[in-house]
């Protein structure tokens, strides 16, 4: 059980380096969704039923859903999230991504390992109603930095977190600094 996590963080780590890697974002998608699938359809750690699990729904690449910002300064803010499986699960707003489509808040994972997490909800009714994933680096999913320091911020890499398809996982839900007004129809899909 614990190499089979073990495992399943290093093909997520594996994954999101070929993304970065990948110099054509719609090139990267297509694996990071083709990856994904399989992972879901055949790992043991995977929160789908491996059993009627059928595939991913994922939206086509569109590059009018993809910027690069820079990281600005906010205001410090420190949330604890209560999770059934993990605590008291506690981040500290590291600072604020200004795109096209709203703010997002840049949130630090202030415990053991730390790490990026920027989730985002909007009111489609095409999506995880708790929202979904653009980074979270502690597990994984880093879609990178620029040259110039600006944060990749591709909504065709959103995905949901383990508690959409399993209600055995708890997880953070977008924040109040994290959701949008606008629909948001590409990544992840119901």
């Amino acid at each position: 059980m614990s190499l089979d996590l073990l495992d399943w963080r290093r093909q997520v780590a594996k994954l999101y380096d070929d993304v970065r890697a990948e110099s054509h974002p719609r090139v990267a998608h297509a694996g990071w969704a083709a990856v994904r699938d399989q992972l879901f359809g055949e790992h043991p750690q995977s929160p789908a039923d491996r059993g009627t699990f059928r595939g991913l729904t994922v939206a086509p690449y569109d590059p009018g859903w993809r910027v690069e910002v820079p990281l600005e300064p906010a205001e410090p803010r420190r949330i604890e999230v209560p999770t059934a499986t993990d605590g008291i699960v506690p981040f500290e707003r590291i600072g604020v991504l200004r795109t096209p489509w709203g703010s997002l808040d840049a949130w630090w994972l202030d415990s053991y390992g730390g790490g990026l997490w920027i989730p985002l909800k909007d009111p489609s009714p095409r999506t995880y109603g708790g929202g979904r994933y653009l980074y979270d680096t502690v597990k994984g999913a880093d879609l990178g930095t620029t040259a110039d320091g600006c944060l990749v911020v591709d909504l065709n890499f959103l995905y949901a977190p383990s508690c959409a398809h399993d209600p055995r996982f708890s997880c953070p839900l977008a924040p109040e600094g994290n959701v949008l007004q606008v629909e948001v129809p590409v990544g992840e899909l119901r």
